[in-house]
């Protein structure tokens, strides 16, 4: 199929199957200014005000009425007039998640580094909340020119790094009434700028949160064996935990603990009575997901006992798995090839990275692409949650460009 080129002046398509909305550049040029103006300005989940007005306040200069989400941070944005009652035929939205991380920016030459200590978009959704503001722009243009064929909604979702995730408060704020299909990106760094990566079914992984506090009566290191030896301890729930619970259910599941901090003691021949531990619980399996508490709790709790510690377990749901839609994932697909042609729609794998999109696929069908943000060949893969985080911004442009033609596709191909 062939690339996308301008469309007629007069409002016909140039050539058949050739699409409208493509960006136009002094839109490509805001557009980046816009993502490094976020890059700049991270905030962390739920605290997203000048985020949420700065996208207010450009939706607004373009004519259209976004309303910000009652908990106070992130907003929803029709385009054309959603009919959310049983006559209306289901819309389709586009989802960005516009929270930073808790982490400091590393880049030492960027110019638009963040200016906030210890927060940093690490995680790309400055540039999903760029593309998804993009879209919206050339949808809304398109729409006063009469070449929208169905309403689109636009949903900039607070707190995804938030556990279990701002999805479900966008949801109970209405972000799906009306909608029948939704769609979203996320950044990866190991794929080239100007792709996409694409699959059906499961796309990212289950993803829990796991903390965990073990005590006893501490003591002397000269006289372990009167104490609880609660270092020892802690390293044997760090080793066999993990190894216990892969064996106790399918290893196709994927199911796996993952540490990321411990604390405990204060002096070299003290030996503590209390020490701390949290990590991560991430599965690829949803039924093995819906049975990892009990498994993983009593793994601990076997381990702990095992050295006389007494454990405390907090185990905190997230989300399901990312699973896309078969219709949907083959709309993106069909999207992309009208842009970029088939070269540029690549498969991918499910990864165990967790996402919170996944609260909006248990309600209406949907899919995730992954869209590439590595400038093509680099050979240093800046990944995710890193503070030398960044991304190819010519990522903007082929991710409104997929949005725009999967909303176009989408309302000549479905009817309800």
């Amino acid at each position: 199929m062939s690339r996308e080129s301008e469309a007629d002046p007069s409002g016909e398509d140039t050539l058949p199957g050739v699409l409208p909305g493509t960006l136009p550049e002094a839109l490509r040029a805001e557009l980046v200014a816009f993502r490094r103006d976020l890059h700049m300005h991270p905030e962390l989940g739920n605290q997203e005000f000048r985020t949420t007005a700065a996208i207010k306040a450009r939706l607004e200069k373009a004519g259209l009425q976004p309303r910000v989400l009652g908990i106070g941070t992130g907003l929803i944005c029709d385009i054309g007039t959603v009919d959310a009652g049983a006559d209306g035929v289901p819309v389709l939205a586009m989802r960005a998640d516009i929270d930073a991380l808790p982490i400091p920016d590393t880049k030492t030459e960027c110019a638009y580094r963040s200016t906030v200590p210890d927060r940093a978009h690490a995680c790309g959704h400055d540039v999903h909340t760029t593309v998804v503001l993009g879209a919206g722009l050339v949808l809304a243009e398109l729409h006063r020119q009469g070449r929208l064929p169905r309403p689109v909604r636009l949903i900039f979702q607070p707190a995804e790094e938030v556990l279990p995730g701002g999805a479900a408060d966008a949801i109970e704020c209405g972000a799906l009434d009306g909608v029948g299909r939704i769609i979203a990106v996320h950044c990866d760094p190991r794929v080239d700028a100007g792709l996409i990566g694409l699959r059906e079914g499961a796309i990212t992984s289950a993803c829990d949160r796991l903390e965990i506090s073990l005590d006893g009566p501490g003591g002397h290191t000269a006289r372990p064996h009167l104490t609880t030896d609660l270092v020892t301890a802690v390293a044997r729930v760090v080793t066999d935990v993990p190894a216990l619970v892969g064996r106790r259910v399918d290893t196709r599941a994927g199911l796996a603990v993952t540490w990321g901090r411990i604390e405990s003691g204060h002096a070299p021949n003290v030996i503590p009575q209390h020490a701390e531990l949290s990590g991560t619980v991430r599965c690829l399996d949803i039924e093995a997901w819906r049975q990892a508490p009990d498994i993983v709790v009593a793994a601990i709790d076997e381990v702990a006992n095992l050295h006389r510690a007494k454990s405390e377990i907090n185990y905190v749901r997230g989300v399901p798995p990312v699973v896309n839609d078969a219709d949907v994932a083959a709309l993106l697909r069909d999207a992309m090839v009208v842009r970029r042609g088939e070269a540029g729609v690549e498969s991918t794998e499910q990864s165990l990275g967790g996402e919170d999109f996944s609260w909006y696929l248990e309600r209406v069908p949907g899919a995730m692409a992954r869209l590439g943000v590595r400038p093509p060949g680099e050979r240093t893969v800046r990944d995710l949650h890193q503070g030398d985080f960044d991304a190819d911004e010519s990522a903007i442009t082929v991710g409104v460009e997929l949005f725009t033609a999967a909303a176009l596709l989408d309302a000549r191909t479905r009817v309800s």
